[in-house]
């Protein structure tokens, strides 16, 4: 474990959600490693809590695929394999090509106004270099295109695999490097959508996504 631990308090969650959310976002940035051991006992004393919400927290990771339970060993933190990048960046682009085509047609001027703002949102939390935030305003920017699109059913996939694409999203942002062409990126999303431009939506979110798969690999090769 890169940095000790500390329970991310809140006085309106339950301590299973408490647990829970403070596990996951060592996992996300990186401080429980792939391959990395989740002793309830360890944990349990690092974070001053009983066993119990240790055990429903790793549960809880587990359904998010964040975890995984192997025989004889108990919970580990699971690995970023190329295959898994690769089979959930593949659903996502055609998820997020679907919402791209819906909302040229969909949006109206408050979905726009909506967007505008996120994308400000994303330029403010990038000049941060906080990770968590441009992460999490990353996809508030993709869920107003989603939401636009008025598909409660493309909505319920998009939510289903909200949880693997946001591990990859946080993996990808890691390299600083690509944090200006994320922007750069996300204003080109932006202008095509306000020019009602179908051809142009899908060319430039086709290629946000590859180059989110192209540089997750290659950091998961050098590793």
């Amino acid at each position: 474990m890169s940095e000790t631990l500390k329970l991310a308090v809140d006085d309106y969650m339950p301590l299973r959600d408490v647990v829970f959310k403070t596990l996951r976002q060592a996992i996300l940035k990186g401080n429980l490693s792939p391959g990395e051991r989740l002793v309830e006992i360890r944990l349990a004393k690092d974070l001053g809590v009983s066993r119990t919400p240790i055990r429903e927290a790793i549960r809880m990771l587990e359904l998010e695929g964040l975890v995984i339970m192997i025989p004889r060993r108990g919970a580990e933190v699971a690995g970023i394999t190329g295959k898994s990048l690769r089979d959930v960046l593949e659903v996502r682009k055609a998820l997020e090509e679907l919402a791209i085509e819906l909302a040229c047609e969909r949006m109206n001027e408050e979905d726009i106004r909506e967007l505008d703002l996120a994308m400000d949102d994303f330029k403010k939390a990038v000049e941060k270099m906080d990770l968590i935030e441009i992460a999490k305003s990353d996809e508030h920017f993709h869920d107003v295109i989603f939401k636009s699109t008025d598909n409660d059913k493309l909505m319920l996939l998009v939510g289903n695999l909200r949880e693997q694409m946001y591990r990859y999203r946080i993996e990808y942002i890691k390299d600083a490097d690509k944090r200006a062409l994320l922007v750069t990126e996300h204003e080109g999303i932006l202008k095509a959508l306000k020019e009602r431009d179908v051809v142009m939506a899908k060319e430039q979110i086709r290629q946000h996504i590859d180059n989110q798969e192209t540089t997750v690999a290659k950091n998961l090769k050098e590793k």
